[in-house]
Protein backbone atom coordinates (compact mmCIF):
# COMPACT_ATOMS: atom_id res chain seq x y z
CA UNK A 1 0.00 0.00 0.00
CA UNK A 2 1.33 3.85 -0.98
CA UNK A 3 1.52 6.40 1.50
CA UNK A 4 -1.08 7.89 -0.29
CA UNK A 5 -3.73 5.27 0.08
CA UNK A 6 -2.53 4.45 3.87
CA UNK A 7 -3.42 8.09 4.37
CA UNK A 8 -6.95 8.03 3.18
CA UNK A 9 -7.38 5.07 5.13
CA UNK A 10 -6.18 6.44 8.74
CA UNK A 11 -8.42 6.36 12.04
CA UNK A 12 -5.91 7.58 14.56
CA UNK A 13 -6.44 7.77 18.31
CA UNK A 14 -4.25 8.60 21.24
CA UNK A 15 -5.10 6.48 24.49
CA UNK A 16 -3.47 5.15 27.81
CA UNK A 17 -1.69 1.84 27.10
CA UNK A 18 -4.08 -0.44 28.94
CA UNK A 19 -2.08 -4.35 29.80
CA UNK A 20 -4.43 -5.50 27.34
CA UNK A 21 -2.63 -4.37 24.70
CA UNK A 22 0.83 -5.88 25.59
CA UNK A 23 1.00 -8.24 22.93
CA UNK A 24 0.66 -5.52 20.35
CA UNK A 25 3.51 -3.63 22.18
CA UNK A 26 5.54 -6.92 22.82
CA UNK A 27 5.26 -7.24 19.23
CA UNK A 28 6.09 -3.36 17.86
CA UNK A 29 9.26 -3.53 20.82
CA UNK A 30 10.40 -7.09 19.16
CA UNK A 31 10.27 -5.57 15.44
CA UNK A 32 11.94 -1.76 16.62
CA UNK A 33 14.55 -3.14 19.27
CA UNK A 34 16.22 -6.06 17.27
CA UNK A 35 19.67 -5.50 18.08
CA UNK A 36 18.97 -4.06 22.04
CA UNK A 37 17.09 -6.93 23.23
CA UNK A 38 13.38 -6.35 21.85
CA UNK A 39 10.29 -6.02 24.37
CA UNK A 40 10.30 -5.03 28.09
CA UNK A 41 8.58 -8.30 29.69
CA UNK A 42 5.08 -8.35 30.67
CA UNK A 43 5.68 -7.51 34.42
CA UNK A 44 7.73 -4.63 33.88
CA UNK A 45 5.14 -2.82 31.78
CA UNK A 46 1.93 -4.09 33.49
CA UNK A 47 3.71 -2.68 36.99
CA UNK A 48 4.84 0.32 35.10
CA UNK A 49 0.68 0.70 34.36
CA UNK A 50 -0.40 0.54 37.52
CA UNK A 51 2.31 3.18 38.99
CA UNK A 52 1.87 5.66 36.26
CA UNK A 53 -0.87 5.20 33.68
CA UNK A 54 -1.56 8.59 32.72
CA UNK A 55 2.24 8.36 31.32
CA UNK A 56 1.48 5.48 29.05
CA UNK A 57 -0.13 7.00 26.06
CA UNK A 58 -0.39 4.92 22.53
CA UNK A 59 -1.16 5.84 18.79
CA UNK A 60 -3.91 3.75 17.33
CA UNK A 61 -4.72 3.60 13.74
CA UNK A 62 -8.11 2.00 13.89
CA UNK A 63 -7.54 -1.09 16.66
CA UNK A 64 -4.01 -1.65 15.53
CA UNK A 65 -0.87 -0.45 17.75
CA UNK A 66 1.35 1.69 15.40
CA UNK A 67 3.02 3.85 18.50
CA UNK A 68 3.89 4.46 22.36
CA UNK A 69 5.40 6.61 24.73
CA UNK A 70 6.25 5.00 27.96
CA UNK A 71 6.79 7.33 31.15
CA UNK A 72 7.70 7.29 34.64
CA UNK A 73 8.47 10.18 37.64
CA UNK A 74 11.62 10.72 38.85
CA UNK A 75 13.12 13.51 40.95
CA UNK A 76 14.30 16.42 39.01
CA UNK A 77 17.33 17.21 40.97
CA UNK A 78 18.91 14.10 40.85
CA UNK A 79 18.08 12.86 37.18
CA UNK A 80 18.95 16.31 35.49
CA UNK A 81 22.28 15.47 36.81
CA UNK A 82 24.75 12.56 35.51
CA UNK A 83 22.69 8.82 35.87
CA UNK A 84 22.75 5.34 33.80
CA UNK A 85 19.77 3.54 32.35
CA UNK A 86 20.28 1.31 35.65
CA UNK A 87 19.28 4.03 37.40
CA UNK A 88 15.83 3.73 36.45
CA UNK A 89 15.69 0.01 36.26
CA UNK A 90 15.56 -2.11 39.31
CA UNK A 91 15.87 -6.22 39.45
CA UNK A 92 13.70 -8.08 37.10
CA UNK A 93 13.41 -4.58 34.99
CA UNK A 94 10.98 -3.18 37.86
CA UNK A 95 10.78 0.13 36.84
CA UNK A 96 11.84 2.85 40.03
CA UNK A 97 8.66 5.20 39.14
CA UNK A 98 9.02 8.00 42.00
CA UNK A 99 4.86 8.90 43.37
CA UNK A 100 6.79 11.92 44.57
CA UNK A 101 8.80 12.96 42.30
CA UNK A 102 8.29 16.47 40.19
CA UNK A 103 9.45 15.58 36.58
CA UNK A 104 8.62 13.16 33.82
CA UNK A 105 11.21 10.54 32.46
CA UNK A 106 10.76 9.76 29.22
CA UNK A 107 11.92 6.06 28.83
CA UNK A 108 10.82 4.86 25.56
CA UNK A 109 8.97 6.73 22.07
CA UNK A 110 8.71 4.51 19.18
CA UNK A 111 6.67 4.33 15.86
CA UNK A 112 6.04 1.31 13.62
CA UNK A 113 8.53 1.51 10.76
CA UNK A 114 5.92 1.39 8.69
CA UNK A 115 4.20 4.61 9.34
CA UNK A 116 7.43 6.67 9.44
CA UNK A 117 7.45 9.81 7.20
CA UNK A 118 4.15 10.92 8.54
CA UNK A 119 4.97 13.05 11.82
CA UNK A 120 3.13 11.19 13.77
CA UNK A 121 5.59 10.82 16.80
CA UNK A 122 5.22 14.90 17.18
CA UNK A 123 1.90 13.67 18.70
CA UNK A 124 2.73 11.01 21.16
CA UNK A 125 5.55 14.13 22.37
CA UNK A 126 2.93 16.95 22.43
CA UNK A 127 0.45 14.62 24.74
CA UNK A 128 3.18 14.23 26.92
CA UNK A 129 3.91 17.33 27.30
CA UNK A 130 0.32 18.10 27.88
CA UNK A 131 0.26 15.78 30.50
CA UNK A 132 3.47 17.40 31.89
CA UNK A 133 1.27 21.12 32.16
CA UNK A 134 -1.50 19.77 33.23
CA UNK A 135 0.06 17.34 35.82
CA UNK A 136 2.69 20.27 36.77
CA UNK A 137 5.55 18.37 36.65
CA UNK A 138 8.57 20.27 36.16
CA UNK A 139 9.97 19.21 32.90
CA UNK A 140 10.46 16.23 30.83
CA UNK A 141 13.79 14.78 31.30
CA UNK A 142 15.18 11.89 28.81
CA UNK A 143 17.97 9.98 28.49
CA UNK A 144 18.57 10.04 23.83
CA UNK A 145 20.27 7.52 21.69
CA UNK A 146 22.33 8.98 19.17
CA UNK A 147 22.10 5.92 17.10
CA UNK A 148 23.22 7.53 13.76
CA UNK A 149 26.92 8.49 15.65
CA UNK A 150 28.59 4.59 15.10
CA UNK A 151 29.12 6.19 11.59
CA UNK A 152 31.35 9.27 12.51
CA UNK A 153 33.94 7.55 14.63
CA UNK A 154 36.32 10.37 13.80
CA UNK A 155 34.18 13.08 15.87
CA UNK A 156 33.70 12.95 19.49
CA UNK A 157 30.31 13.17 21.04
CA UNK A 158 30.62 16.21 22.00
CA UNK A 159 31.64 17.48 18.37
CA UNK A 160 28.48 14.91 16.78
CA UNK A 161 26.30 17.13 18.94
CA UNK A 162 27.40 19.74 17.95
CA UNK A 163 27.11 19.03 14.32
CA UNK A 164 23.11 17.86 14.88
CA UNK A 165 22.34 20.80 16.06
CA UNK A 166 23.63 22.88 13.26
CA UNK A 167 21.64 20.25 11.13
CA UNK A 168 25.09 19.50 9.59
CA UNK A 169 24.39 15.79 10.54
CA UNK A 170 21.14 14.39 10.55
CA UNK A 171 20.50 11.96 13.89
CA UNK A 172 17.32 9.71 13.64
CA UNK A 173 16.99 10.24 17.08
CA UNK A 174 18.56 13.32 18.24
CA UNK A 175 17.19 15.45 15.48
CA UNK A 176 13.78 14.46 16.12
CA UNK A 177 14.23 15.38 20.11
CA UNK A 178 15.57 18.75 19.31
CA UNK A 179 13.00 19.48 16.37
CA UNK A 180 10.53 18.92 19.33
CA UNK A 181 11.85 20.92 21.89
CA UNK A 182 14.02 19.62 23.99
CA UNK A 183 17.66 20.69 24.94
CA UNK A 184 20.61 18.62 25.11
CA UNK A 185 21.56 19.43 28.79
CA UNK A 186 25.12 17.11 28.83
CA UNK A 187 26.26 14.11 27.72
CA UNK A 188 26.02 10.65 29.25
CA UNK A 189 28.58 8.68 29.47
CA UNK A 190 28.21 4.68 29.68
CA UNK A 191 24.22 5.26 29.81
CA UNK A 192 23.38 2.06 28.13
CA UNK A 193 26.29 -0.21 27.14
CA UNK A 194 24.83 -2.37 25.12
CA UNK A 195 23.97 0.31 22.40
CA UNK A 196 26.71 -0.31 20.06
CA UNK A 197 25.37 2.23 17.50
CA UNK A 198 25.23 4.69 20.39
CA UNK A 199 28.65 3.64 21.65
CA UNK A 200 27.32 3.54 24.75
CA UNK A 201 26.46 7.72 25.10
CA UNK A 202 23.85 9.42 25.55
CA UNK A 203 22.51 13.14 25.76
CA UNK A 204 20.72 14.45 28.66
CA UNK A 205 17.30 16.10 27.39
CA UNK A 206 14.91 17.86 28.73
CA UNK A 207 12.01 20.00 27.85
CA UNK A 208 10.51 22.66 30.30
CA UNK A 209 7.48 23.07 31.82
CA UNK A 210 6.93 27.00 31.88
CA UNK A 211 4.05 26.55 33.44
CA UNK A 212 5.20 24.95 35.99
CA UNK A 213 4.42 25.96 40.04
CA UNK A 214 6.25 24.37 42.26
CA UNK A 215 4.19 22.94 45.58
CA UNK A 216 5.65 25.47 48.13
CA UNK A 217 4.78 28.25 45.08
CA UNK A 218 2.66 30.98 46.94
CA UNK A 219 0.94 32.76 44.40
CA UNK A 220 1.06 36.53 43.81
CA UNK A 221 -1.36 38.96 43.39
CA UNK A 222 -0.33 39.50 39.46
CA UNK A 223 -2.80 39.92 36.92
CA UNK A 224 -2.71 38.13 33.71
CA UNK A 225 -5.63 39.80 32.63
CA UNK A 226 -4.85 43.69 32.11
CA UNK A 227 -6.30 46.35 30.69
CA UNK A 228 -4.60 49.42 29.63
CA UNK A 229 -5.88 52.53 28.44
CA UNK A 230 -4.48 55.73 27.41
CA UNK A 231 -5.80 59.49 26.50
CA UNK A 232 -5.21 60.69 22.94
CA UNK A 233 -4.79 64.27 24.43
CA UNK A 234 -6.27 67.44 22.73
CA UNK A 235 -4.29 70.38 23.57
CA UNK A 236 -6.08 73.20 24.11
CA UNK A 237 -5.86 76.60 25.43
CA UNK A 238 -6.27 77.19 29.55
CA UNK A 239 -6.35 79.73 32.25
CA UNK A 240 -4.93 78.13 35.05
CA UNK A 241 -3.03 74.76 35.98
CA UNK A 242 -6.48 74.31 37.98
CA UNK A 243 -8.13 73.85 35.11
CA UNK A 244 -5.72 71.54 33.16
CA UNK A 245 -5.66 69.25 36.01
CA UNK A 246 -9.50 68.92 36.09
CA UNK A 247 -9.28 68.16 32.85
CA UNK A 248 -6.94 65.43 33.52
CA UNK A 249 -9.56 64.33 36.40
CA UNK A 250 -11.86 63.92 33.38
CA UNK A 251 -9.82 61.29 31.79
CA UNK A 252 -8.35 59.62 34.91
CA UNK A 253 -12.48 58.95 35.98
CA UNK A 254 -13.09 57.96 32.66
CA UNK A 255 -10.40 55.14 32.90
CA UNK A 256 -11.80 54.05 36.23
CA UNK A 257 -15.42 53.96 34.70
CA UNK A 258 -13.91 51.58 32.43
CA UNK A 259 -12.09 49.07 35.54
CA UNK A 260 -8.35 50.40 33.47
CA UNK A 261 -5.15 49.39 35.53
CA UNK A 262 -3.27 51.65 33.57
CA UNK A 263 -4.07 55.20 32.16
CA UNK A 264 -1.27 56.65 30.26
CA UNK A 265 -1.10 60.37 29.11
CA UNK A 266 1.31 62.11 26.55
CA UNK A 267 4.66 63.91 26.55
CA UNK A 268 4.19 67.47 27.53
CA UNK A 269 0.53 66.72 27.94
CA UNK A 270 0.28 70.06 30.12
CA UNK A 271 2.27 72.16 27.55
CA UNK A 272 -0.69 74.61 27.44
CA UNK A 273 0.62 76.17 30.72
CA UNK A 274 3.35 78.00 29.05
CA UNK A 275 1.10 80.38 27.35
CA UNK A 276 0.65 81.69 30.63
CA UNK A 277 4.20 82.98 31.04
CA UNK A 278 4.59 86.78 30.02
CA UNK A 279 8.17 85.97 28.76
CA UNK A 280 8.36 84.59 24.76
CA UNK A 281 11.59 83.43 25.19
CA UNK A 282 11.28 79.17 24.59
CA UNK A 283 14.04 78.91 27.57
CA UNK A 284 12.47 80.87 29.87
CA UNK A 285 8.99 79.22 28.90
CA UNK A 286 10.12 75.78 29.59
CA UNK A 287 11.64 76.71 33.20
CA UNK A 288 7.87 78.27 33.68
CA UNK A 289 6.55 74.79 33.05
CA UNK A 290 9.04 73.11 35.19
CA UNK A 291 7.58 74.85 37.73
CA UNK A 292 4.22 72.97 37.78
CA UNK A 293 5.86 69.43 38.00
CA UNK A 294 5.99 68.61 41.35
CA UNK A 295 2.51 69.91 41.73
CA UNK A 296 1.13 67.94 38.96
CA UNK A 297 3.03 64.95 39.78
CA UNK A 298 1.20 65.07 43.61
CA UNK A 299 -1.90 65.80 42.29
CA UNK A 300 -1.44 62.73 39.70
CA UNK A 301 -0.45 60.43 42.74
CA UNK A 302 -3.88 61.57 44.28
CA UNK A 303 -5.97 61.18 41.18
CA UNK A 304 -4.56 57.42 41.03
CA UNK A 305 -5.16 56.47 44.33
CA UNK A 306 -8.75 58.22 44.21
CA UNK A 307 -9.68 56.54 41.48
CA UNK A 308 -7.74 52.88 41.42
CA UNK A 309 -5.77 53.68 38.42
CA UNK A 310 -2.18 53.31 37.80
CA UNK A 311 -1.13 56.25 35.71
CA UNK A 312 1.39 57.06 33.38
CA UNK A 313 2.04 60.99 33.24
CA UNK A 314 2.71 61.39 29.94
CA UNK A 315 5.90 63.75 30.33
CA UNK A 316 6.79 66.89 31.80
CA UNK A 317 9.88 69.15 32.39
CA UNK A 318 11.94 68.95 35.35
CA UNK A 319 14.32 71.03 36.60
CA UNK A 320 17.01 69.78 39.03
CA UNK A 321 18.95 70.78 42.12
CA UNK A 322 22.11 71.75 39.69
CA UNK A 323 19.58 73.68 37.62
CA UNK A 324 19.68 71.05 35.21
CA UNK A 325 16.64 70.32 32.78
CA UNK A 326 15.12 67.17 32.00
CA UNK A 327 12.39 65.46 30.46
CA UNK A 328 10.46 63.63 32.93
CA UNK A 329 7.91 60.52 32.93
CA UNK A 330 6.36 59.23 36.51
CA UNK A 331 4.60 56.21 37.29
CA UNK A 332 2.09 57.11 39.71
CA UNK A 333 0.64 54.02 41.28
CA UNK A 334 -2.75 53.32 42.78
CA UNK A 335 -1.04 52.16 45.62
CA UNK A 336 0.22 55.57 46.36
CA UNK A 337 4.02 55.46 45.32
CA UNK A 338 5.35 57.57 42.81
CA UNK A 339 8.75 55.93 40.66
CA UNK A 340 10.20 58.48 37.68
CA UNK A 341 11.65 57.54 34.31
CA UNK A 342 14.17 60.53 32.73
CA UNK A 343 14.06 60.84 28.53
CA UNK A 344 17.50 59.49 27.74
CA UNK A 345 17.74 60.30 24.14
CA UNK A 346 16.90 63.88 23.53
CA UNK A 347 16.04 65.97 20.40
CA UNK A 348 17.68 68.65 18.90
CA UNK A 349 15.07 71.04 19.33
CA UNK A 350 14.44 69.88 23.10
CA UNK A 351 18.26 70.25 23.48
CA UNK A 352 18.98 73.90 21.63
CA UNK A 353 15.18 75.48 22.18
CA UNK A 354 15.11 74.41 26.02
CA UNK A 355 18.67 73.43 27.21
CA UNK A 356 16.93 69.99 28.38
CA UNK A 357 19.34 67.17 29.24
CA UNK A 358 19.18 63.05 29.17
CA UNK A 359 18.85 60.92 31.98
CA UNK A 360 21.12 58.48 32.80
CA UNK A 361 19.36 55.11 33.91
CA UNK A 362 16.20 52.98 32.50
CA UNK A 363 13.75 50.62 35.07
CA UNK A 364 11.51 48.26 35.09
CA UNK A 365 8.88 49.48 37.36
CA UNK A 366 6.54 46.24 39.60
CA UNK A 367 3.25 47.16 39.97
CA UNK A 368 0.23 44.95 40.48
CA UNK A 369 -0.60 44.37 37.07
CA UNK A 370 3.00 43.62 35.67
CA UNK A 371 6.37 44.40 34.79
CA UNK A 372 6.14 47.53 32.91
CA UNK A 373 9.06 50.54 31.51
CA UNK A 374 8.37 54.27 30.16
CA UNK A 375 10.18 55.60 27.26
CA UNK A 376 9.75 58.81 26.36
CA UNK A 377 9.48 59.42 22.61
CA UNK A 378 12.40 60.06 21.19
CA UNK A 379 13.76 56.89 22.70
CA UNK A 380 12.14 54.58 21.76
CA UNK A 381 13.73 55.39 18.65
CA UNK A 382 16.94 53.49 20.12
CA UNK A 383 16.20 49.73 20.50
CA UNK A 384 18.77 49.08 23.18
CA UNK A 385 17.16 50.95 25.85
CA UNK A 386 14.15 48.23 25.23
CA UNK A 387 15.99 45.61 25.01
CA UNK A 388 18.08 45.92 28.33
CA UNK A 389 14.04 46.21 29.75
CA UNK A 390 12.99 43.22 28.06
CA UNK A 391 15.88 41.11 29.35
CA UNK A 392 14.83 42.51 32.75
CA UNK A 393 11.17 41.23 32.25
CA UNK A 394 9.09 43.84 31.07
CA UNK A 395 5.46 42.81 30.13
CA UNK A 396 4.31 46.41 28.98
CA UNK A 397 6.21 49.74 27.66
CA UNK A 398 4.55 52.85 27.89
CA UNK A 399 5.95 55.22 25.21
CA UNK A 400 4.27 58.90 25.63
CA UNK A 401 4.95 61.10 22.50
CA UNK A 402 4.57 64.20 21.12
CA UNK A 403 4.62 65.01 17.26
CA UNK A 404 4.14 67.91 15.10
CA UNK A 405 4.21 66.25 11.97
CA UNK A 406 3.06 62.53 10.43
CA UNK A 407 6.53 61.60 9.68
CA UNK A 408 7.81 62.58 12.55
CA UNK A 409 4.82 60.00 14.20
CA UNK A 410 5.52 57.36 11.99
CA UNK A 411 9.32 57.04 13.35
CA UNK A 412 7.65 56.48 16.59
CA UNK A 413 5.28 54.13 15.86
CA UNK A 414 7.29 51.98 13.26
CA UNK A 415 10.20 51.76 16.53
CA UNK A 416 7.81 51.41 18.85
CA UNK A 417 5.99 48.22 16.62
CA UNK A 418 9.47 46.91 15.92
CA UNK A 419 9.74 46.97 19.94
CA UNK A 420 6.87 45.07 20.28
CA UNK A 421 7.92 42.15 17.90
CA UNK A 422 11.72 42.08 18.98
CA UNK A 423 11.13 42.25 22.90
CA UNK A 424 8.06 40.21 22.68
CA UNK A 425 5.93 42.57 24.46
CA UNK A 426 3.49 44.63 24.77
CA UNK A 427 3.59 48.49 23.59
CA UNK A 428 1.43 51.54 23.71
CA UNK A 429 2.35 54.61 22.23
CA UNK A 430 -0.02 57.88 23.26
CA UNK A 431 0.19 61.27 21.98
CA UNK A 432 -1.44 64.63 21.67
CA UNK A 433 -3.58 66.08 19.27
CA UNK A 434 -5.08 69.67 18.19
CA UNK A 435 -3.39 72.80 17.82
CA UNK A 436 -1.62 75.23 20.45
CA UNK A 437 -0.94 78.54 18.66
CA UNK A 438 -0.07 80.38 22.20
CA UNK A 439 2.93 78.65 22.85
CA UNK A 440 6.15 78.70 20.17
CA UNK A 441 7.16 75.25 18.83
CA UNK A 442 4.46 73.44 20.84
CA UNK A 443 1.85 75.11 17.81
CA UNK A 444 0.68 71.94 15.62
CA UNK A 445 0.35 67.99 17.19
CA UNK A 446 -0.04 64.65 15.38
CA UNK A 447 -1.42 61.31 16.62
CA UNK A 448 -2.69 58.09 16.14
CA UNK A 449 -1.95 56.47 19.39
CA UNK A 450 -1.91 52.60 19.42
CA UNK A 451 -1.24 49.75 21.23
CA UNK A 452 0.93 46.99 19.98
CA UNK A 453 1.36 43.21 20.61
CA UNK A 454 4.01 40.40 19.16
CA UNK A 455 3.12 39.51 16.11
CA UNK A 456 2.19 35.34 16.45
CA UNK A 457 -0.82 33.43 16.27
CA UNK A 458 -1.83 34.10 19.65
CA UNK A 459 -2.16 38.29 18.64
CA UNK A 460 -4.08 39.75 16.37
CA UNK A 461 -2.90 39.31 12.58
CA UNK A 462 -1.83 42.96 12.55
CA UNK A 463 -0.41 42.97 15.91
CA UNK A 464 -2.69 46.33 16.73
CA UNK A 465 -4.75 45.30 19.77
CA UNK A 466 -6.17 48.78 19.45
CA UNK A 467 -5.73 52.29 17.52
CA UNK A 468 -7.48 55.74 17.88
CA UNK A 469 -8.60 57.91 14.91
CA UNK A 470 -5.81 60.05 13.93
CA UNK A 471 -5.99 63.80 15.29
CA UNK A 472 -9.04 63.21 16.97
CA UNK A 473 -9.54 63.59 21.15
CA UNK A 474 -10.29 60.64 22.61
CA UNK A 475 -9.39 57.08 25.16
CA UNK A 476 -8.58 54.43 23.67
CA UNK A 477 -7.92 50.70 25.57
CA UNK A 478 -7.63 46.83 25.28
CA UNK A 479 -7.59 44.09 27.22
CA UNK A 480 -3.55 42.45 27.03
CA UNK A 481 -3.04 38.91 28.74
CA UNK A 482 0.79 38.64 30.19
CA UNK A 483 0.48 35.02 30.37
CA UNK A 484 0.45 35.26 25.88
CA UNK A 485 3.30 36.60 26.15
CA UNK A 486 5.44 33.90 28.23
CA UNK A 487 3.78 31.35 25.87
CA UNK A 488 5.42 33.13 22.75
CA UNK A 489 8.52 33.41 24.42
CA UNK A 490 9.03 30.07 24.68
CA UNK A 491 6.82 28.37 22.47
CA UNK A 492 6.20 30.85 19.44
CA UNK A 493 6.57 30.50 16.04
CA UNK A 494 10.18 32.38 16.67
CA UNK A 495 12.31 33.45 19.85
CA UNK A 496 13.46 36.63 19.76
CA UNK A 497 15.01 37.13 23.01
CA UNK A 498 16.23 33.74 23.57
CA UNK A 499 17.63 32.94 19.69
CA UNK A 500 19.85 36.15 20.12
CA UNK A 501 23.18 35.34 19.28
CA UNK A 502 25.28 36.78 22.49
CA UNK A 503 28.20 34.48 21.40
CA UNK A 504 28.68 36.88 19.05
CA UNK A 505 27.48 40.04 20.36
CA UNK A 506 26.57 41.56 23.50
CA UNK A 507 24.51 44.47 25.49
CA UNK A 508 25.16 46.39 28.60
CA UNK A 509 24.60 49.81 30.51
CA UNK A 510 28.23 50.93 30.46
CA UNK A 511 27.74 53.40 33.14
CA UNK A 512 26.35 56.48 34.41
CA UNK A 513 26.97 59.92 33.10
CA UNK A 514 28.96 62.06 35.85
CA UNK A 515 27.75 65.38 33.94
CA UNK A 516 25.65 66.37 31.60
CA UNK A 517 26.05 65.29 27.66
CA UNK A 518 26.59 69.09 27.06
CA UNK A 519 29.27 69.75 29.52
CA UNK A 520 31.01 66.71 28.33
CA UNK A 521 34.51 67.24 26.34
CA UNK A 522 34.31 65.95 22.75
CA UNK A 523 36.44 63.28 23.64
CA UNK A 524 34.20 62.83 26.56
CA UNK A 525 31.04 62.87 24.61
CA UNK A 526 32.65 59.85 22.17
CA UNK A 527 33.35 57.53 25.01
CA UNK A 528 29.84 57.67 26.37
CA UNK A 529 28.24 57.39 23.02
CA UNK A 530 29.00 53.43 22.64
CA UNK A 531 26.32 51.13 24.23
CA UNK A 532 27.02 47.80 22.30
CA UNK A 533 29.77 46.10 23.47
CA UNK A 534 31.84 43.43 21.97
CA UNK A 535 32.72 40.20 24.71
CA UNK A 536 30.42 40.81 28.03
CA UNK A 537 27.60 37.87 27.12
CA UNK A 538 24.18 38.56 28.64
CA UNK A 539 23.11 35.65 30.50
CA UNK A 540 19.22 35.66 31.36
CA UNK A 541 18.75 39.56 32.34
CA UNK A 542 20.09 42.67 31.38
CA UNK A 543 22.40 44.11 34.04
CA UNK A 544 20.51 46.97 35.69
CA UNK A 545 22.35 50.43 35.54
Amino acid sequence: MSKMEKLDDFHLTIAEIKKKDYPQLKALMDRVYVNLGGAWSKTTIHTLIDAFPEGQIALFDHDQLIGIVLSMRVDYAKFSNPHTYDDLIGQKEIIRDNPEGDAIYGLDALIDPDYRGYRLGRRLYDARKELCRQLNFRAILAGGRIPNYHNHKDLTPGEYIDAVESREIHDSALSFQLSNGFIVKRILTAYLPDDKQSKGFATLLEWANIYYEPKDYKPNTRKSEVRIGGIQWQMREVESPEELLQQVEFFVDIMADYNSDFACLPEFFNAPLMGLCEETDQNIAIRFLAGYTEWFKNEISHLAVSYNVNVITGSMPLLDEDDTLYNVSYLCRRDGTVEEQRKIHITPHERSAWVIEGGDEVKVFDTDAGRIGILVCYDVEFPELARLMALDDMDILFVPFWTDTKNGYLRVRHCAQARAIENECYVMICGSVGNLPQVESLDIQYAQSSIFSPSDFAFPHDAIMAETTANTEMVFFSDVNLDKLTHVRHEGSVHNLIDRRDDLFSLKWKRKAKVPASKLSDEQRLENSGSVLIGDPLQNRAQKP
